[in-house]
């Protein structure tokens, strides 16, 4: 897996963080605020998603998306304000709820004392990344973004966003790396079809809210792990379950 590896690259939400269901917690607030309805969970993570995907290729996907909630949902706010309040919303989930998945600070600790360069692949904000790091000791008393990630590369440095390959084709560009030299560590069916796009081999880490999309995951991700602690015992060359094995 990380044999002939110079670059390990990350996405973040459901990834790095615990943070999909949170999302989708904010949003439940946002629709309940713009309509008074009350959405199930899977459903406003469906259509998100959905949305995302429909309008990656815009400028601001989540302002799209926010248009779409204006629509779908009758609420009078333009999309501009209907998304500066779903910032609004966000600030005590991104302050004090959001959380590293467990164990990846010791995984990026031991990548970084194997020489490995970190690089963070996202389609959020670098705003709500200065957010996790200044306000949320959830996450800055474990790790730094800033000096333990050589690159980090969110949805305000690319056009197209996953799973359009434009994120990680930037980061091998940025490093002068071949795709072969580089492994994808993603939770979800849209960033491991953008990391096949790219070329680039990538760990499909499990996520809950990802669990509607599995099966397609688990058919086109080079890699299956459970947690951070297995690829630890991966990384430091412990015994290895047949589930981390490259799939034939």
């Amino acid at each position: 897996m990380f044999s002939n590896k110079k670059v390990i690259c990350f996405d973040l939400d459901g990834t790095l963080i615990d943070s999909v269901g949170i999302w989708n917690d904010i949003d439940a607030h946002l629709i309940k605020s713009l309509s008074g309805q009350n959405i199930s969970l899977s459903q406003i993570q469906q259509q998100r998603d959905q949305q995302l995907n429909l309008f990656r290729t815009h400028a601001d996907p989540y302002l799209e998306y926010c248009g779409f909630l204006k629509d779908s949902y009758g609420s009078a706010l333009s999309k501009q304000e209907i998304k500066t309040l779903r910032y609004t919303i966000s600030q005590h989930f991104l302050d004090q709820v959001i959380r590293l998945k467990p164990y990846a600070e010791y995984f990026i600790k031991d990548l970084q004392q194997q020489n490995f360069l970190l690089a963070l692949a996202t389609t959020t904000s670098i705003h709500n990344i200065q957010r996790y790091q200044q306000n949320n000791p959830n996450i800055y008393q474990k790790i730094d973004f800033n000096t333990q990630f050589s690159l980090i590369l969110t949805r305000e440095n690319v056009t197209r966003i996953k799973p359009d390959p434009e994120v990680y084709l930037k980061t091998l560009a940025h490093f002068q790396i071949t795709a072969s030299e580089c492994l994808i560590i993603e939770d979800s069916l849209v960033g491991v079809e953008a990391a096949h796009a790219a070329g680039i081999q990538v760990v499909a880490i499990y996520d809950g809210h990802s669990q509607h999309e599995q099966e397609q995951i688990r058919l086109k991700a080079d890699y299956i792990v459970q947690d951070y602690k297995e690829l630890l015992e991966v990384l430091n060359q412990q015994a290895v379950s047949p589930v981390w094995s490259k799939k034939i």
